[in-house]
């Protein structure tokens, strides 16, 4: 077996890097090699960052977002329809959806997918607390705003029917040709949804 040419310390700070979605274990490599080259300019900084936002960040108790506060800007935010709210998967489809300021409303992460070949079932998703806030009162509105795949879809129908016994509306994102896409190169499924769900012009 080769000897390992770099000490423990990098070899558990690229060990954590692989962990990283999109981040395998040659790519870990690259990145600690970079960092520990820009050790002032990066390294540091990151290592001090990371500790702050270990010591500042938790979850939101309304909705699961991540902030520095509980609630969360969003949720506590009073210029927000609270009338209107959108059910995300986790909280990266929530920033994004703010990124391209979508939405006015509020928002519930779930936590996930329901999936039972992976284990996760209603018990492991944030769906308890989404049957509370909808029978407050307050919310006209939920959209679905989930991924378009089998275990999203899956997760839209149980919300939908968990759901059923409310005066919530229950709406879902649009499925279709993307702005600037071109025909040709969609795949069936995104064309067969996009001419399902065409709208008047």
């Amino acid at each position: 077996m080769p000897q390992s040419v770099v000490g423990p310390e990098i070899e558990r700070l690229i060990q954590l890097l692989s962990r990283l979605p999109g981040l395998g274990p040659r790519s870990a490599r690259r990145a600690a090699l970079h960092l520990m080259k820009k050790k002032d300019l990066l390294l540091e900084p990151l290592a001090r960052a990371a500790a702050e936002a270990a010591a500042s960040v938790s979850v939101c108790s309304v909705c699961g977002n991540l902030d520095t506060r509980d609630p969360c800007s969003v949720c506590s935010d009073p210029l927000r329809d609270a009338s209107v709210l959108v059910v995300v998967e986790d909280v990266g489809d929530l920033w994004a959806l703010e990124r391209a300021m979508a939405t006015r409303g509020r928002y519930h992460v779930l936590g996930g997918t329901l999936s039972p070949l992976d284990g996760i079932g209603p018990d492991q998703l944030n769906l308890s607390s989404l049957m509370h806030r909808a029978q407050d009162g307050e919310i006209k509105e939920i959209i679905l705003a989930v991924n378009a795949t089998v275990e999203g879809q899956t997760t839209a129908h149980y919300v939908t029917d968990m759901l059923a016994g409310t005066d919530v509306r229950i709406t879902r994102l649009a499925h279709g040709v993307p702005v600037g896409g071109e025909l040709d190169y969609l795949d069936d499924g995104t064309l067969a949804a996009a001419m399902k769900s065409r709208t008047p012009f």
